[in-house]
């Protein structure tokens, strides 16, 4: 079939020496054109010589528009993959990422997330995985012709002249190092020789342990990971870039060991390497090669076409796959942790721009706003929870979706993180700038610290850690009914009447009896009286609390007392934690958690008529559950925690679904 294709026609971002090589690449291949080459200095000497096939373009932004470019090679430093991939994707462009994909798993989840909607292709280069030693090295391991894989040895690394700051391999404004630079061949072919052992296209660590020698810039000059694996197996992996290493993958089983010299140029050069693998056993040795071929990087090159003509998105195996990228970019990432790397431009003082390279945009509608008394804003119908990221650069990526789709309320706790959910919201608002347009949710005194002298002390350390003088809404995290309530009351009205809480107050996971009882102090001793409440609320009622303290609020009496009080409900585990996804049922074997906290027959009940009307509407049972919690007759506000940009919209595409009153109580009572 692709050999009466037109060729796919091939755009490169960035002249270095690595689009040198792509261009021999696809001059060798069987399915591809070189069409152009975009640089930000087109008159630079060399180029044309360099490129002599290629339209030599004035920027990056003048690929994107060529109608005669249909994928793109980005070879531009590290920093700049995200960008141009998604960039590549807005455009309708099909592209091929130089290793790495992006700087983190998180970036790159975010590039593979903007062309699932455009429907375009997207890889990484990783161009030995395509070379047909590479099987050949699987098919070894899958045959067991050195018994069972006891342990995998790999390193690429090699010496630089010497240590230069400005250098894209040192420079930390550029993530220079090994690890990103050259780390990922070993992990890649560590878990995909892993994956070999169990029958599949490569497998993830369970366990990852780095550590790595650091120059003035904050950057690996050399660097070592031990990684562990669920079927027994330990890898050890090294880089360096101020290190000749031996460059051999070792894989060592029960019965023999194979040994490949510098898998990733097939044991010769860029230009077609022989292969070379060595099978040693009982003393001897016996060399497979796999013959001269073509250009190492045609092999990616056709790949890439193959998968466009069949209209995929991605590569099949051997090739890059993206949750294989995703699960290497989550290795590099968790090394680079343990060894305290973070790169400059990670950090809020270099990243003013969203990940694909523009100023934060405002004014989305996917998100409606809504009033709430006591709150001097409009605030997004849902608010945005993010305890899962540990960076800026990671974190700032969902937070900067959530508010370009019209989300403005945010979520955070003293104790989410260890303090670094507020910091990281802090940094992100004054990043952006956008605090005054902002509603954000603190709470403080969560157990054991759960007494009202403990509310003003941590308020001060959360505002200092948010950047901000005031809070927009406040909760006590837990209650303490040792305590009389009163005293509680009369701490938060402090801070109301010093103006570091500028909305309202309340209690998470309060039961009705103690709101019941501050209200009425409130009320007698002339202080502000609570607010809002937060508690669990859903579509399924909790059998038994999630964690120590908490309270569920789903049930008949709840409603009737939300309902006459009309008090506002910010709701934590509304789409009750995965129980109406497509992965929850009757199994045993099924989470724990959802086991313990949800399954009951009544829960089924509702997660049934959930997914008949999701049927009926043509949308999915969580998008049901998260409407029908929007669709009481007392406000509630859901608090979402997604994890990826897909996990966010998906929540997102259910906010237009409006429930009827006799919908929501079909859907809770049958």
């Amino acid at each position: 079939m692709a050999e009466s294709q037109n060729p796919v026609r091939w755009g490169i971002i960035g002249p270095g020496a690595i689009a040198k090589d792509f261009r021999r690449g696809v001059l060798d291949s069987r399915f591809g054109k070189l069409e152009a080459i975009a640089t930000r200095n087109p008159g630079k000497a060399g180029l044309a010589e360099d490129f002599p096939e290629a339209r030599i373009l004035d920027g990056y932004d003048a690929i994107l528009r060529d109608p005669d470019v249909d994928a793109i090679y980005i070879a531009t430093p590290h920093v700049g993959h995200a960008e141009w991939a998604i960039k590549a994707a807005e455009a309708g462009k099909h592209v091929l990422v130089e290793k790495p994909f992006a700087l983190s798993a998180f970036e790159a989840d975010a590039v593979f997330h903007a062309h699932r909607k455009a429907g375009t292709f997207a890889a990484e280069a990783f161009m030995y995985r395509l070379h047909p030693q590479t099987k050949a090295i699987y098919d070894l391991v899958a045959s067991g012709t050195i018994g069972e894989v006891r342990s995998i040895k790999s390193s690429f690394g090699f010496q630089m002249p010497g240590f230069m700051p400005d250098h894209r391999l040192f420079a930390s404004a550029l993530a220079g190092g090994g690890i990103l630079d050259v780390g990922g061949y070993p992990v890649s072919m560590t878990r995909f020789i892993a994956g070999a052992t169990v029958g599949k296209p490569f497998l993830d660590p369970v366990k990852v342990s780095g550590m790595a020698n650091l120059n003035a810039e904050g950057t690996d000059n050399w660097a070592s990971a031990l990684l562990q694996f669920e079927n027994g197996i330990i890898a050890e992996v090294s880089c360096a870039i101020m290190a000749n290493l031996d460059n051999v993958l070792r894989i060592i089983g029960s019965e023999g060991r194979i040994e490949v010299p510098d898998f990733w140029f097939a044991a010769g050069d860029r230009s077609g390497g022989e292969g070379r693998i060595d099978i040693i056993k009982g003393g001897q040795t016996e060399t497979i090669r796999t013959g001269k071929q073509r250009h190492l990087y045609s092999f990616e090159a056709d790949a890439v076409a193959e998968a466009i003509f069949a209209g995929r998105q991605q590569l099949d195996s051997p090739g890059m796959s993206w949750a294989d990228t995703l699960g290497n970019l989550r290795v590099l990432d968790k090394w680079r942790a343990d060894a305290g790397i973070e790169f400059s431009v990670e950090k809020p003082a270099h990243r003013k721009l969203t990940l694909s390279g523009r100023l934060l945009k405002s004014g989305g509608t996917t998100v409606p706003r809504r009033r709430l008394a006591g709150i001097g804003k409009e605030l997004s119908i849902v608010a945005l929870g993010f305890e899962d990221f540990r960076t800026f650069a990671s974190g700032a990526i969902l937070l900067d979706a959530f508010y370009e789709a019209g989300g403005n309320l945010f979520d955070t706790g003293w104790v989410y993180g260890s303090g670094y959910t507020e910091k990281l919201l802090g940094e992100w608002l004054a990043n952006r700038g956008v605090r005054e347009q902002s509603v954000v949710i603190g709470k403080g005194a969560h157990t054991p610290l759960c007494y009202p002298d403990v509310i003003g002390k941590q308020l001060t350390q959360t505002l200092d850690r948010l950047q901000t003088d005031y809070l927009d809404i406040y909760f006590m995290h837990r209650d303490n009914p040792d305590v009389p309530v009163g005293e509680f009351v009369d701490a938060m009205d402090a801070e109301v009447k010093a103006g570091r809480i500028r909305g309202i107050f309340g209690g998470s996971n309060w039961t009705r009896e103690r709101f019941d009882a501050a209200v009425a102090y409130a009320e007698k001793h002339g202080k502000q009286k609570p607010g809002a409440l937060s508690n669990n609320f859903a579509l399924a009622e909790m059998q038994d609390v999630i964690w120590p303290g908490c309270v569920s609020s789903s049930d008949d009496e709840w409603k009737a007392w939300f309902r006459d009080r009309q008090i506002p409900n910010f709701a934590w585990s509304s789409q009750g934690r995965g129980f109406f996804t497509d992965r929850a049922g009757r199994d045993k074997r099924d989470n724990e958690e959802l086991v313990r906290v949800w399954y009951n027959e009544r829960n089924f009940a509702r997660r049934d008529r959930a997914v008949e009307l999701a049927a009926k509407l043509g949308r999915s049972p969580i998008h049901v559950a998260l409407a029908y919690v929007l669709a009481q007759p007392f406000p509630v506000v859901p608090l979402i925690g997604p994890r990826t940009l897909a996990e966010l919209e998906d929540s997102l595409s259910a906010l237009d679904i409006r429930l009827t009153p006799e919908q929501a109580t079909w859907l809770d009572r049958g």
